[in-house]
């Protein structure tokens, strides 16, 4: 058998801390990426959800809210959302859509 090589705690500890977050920043101090970058809406999707701009996951939360609000959600099928005349133009026109199509259809309308 081979011998293993055993780290230190010091040297374990170091590498540990420098691949867990980028430039040592512990998590603290990062710029907004992915879900939590705030996006643009367009001007069809800015009816819905306002018009400044928003985190992914937060104009998701407002975009379900209006359909829950004016209940476009089908009463047997809870995952098909019947578009009205202010979501049909985010949702490509389309008078039905299915729950997991609406982040794909949503995703056209944020830059």
């Amino acid at each position: 058998m081979m011998p293993t090589t055993r780290r230190s705690t010091k040297q374990h500890t170091a590498v540990a801390q420098a691949g867990s977050h980028p430039n040592g920043t512990h998590g603290k101090g990062r710029m907004n990426h992915g879900l939590q970058k705030a996006v643009q809406p367009s001007v069809e999707l800015a009816a819905i959800v306002g018009d400044t701009p928003l985190p992914r996951t937060e104009i998701t939360k407002r975009l379900w809210a209006y359909i829950k609000e004016h209940d476009l959600q089908d009463a047997k099928d809870k995952r098909l959302i019947h578009a009205d005349a202010k979501l049909r133009p985010v949702v490509g026109g389309q008078e039905q859509v299915s729950m997991f199509d609406l982040s794909k259809l949503v995703s056209r309308h944020v830059q």
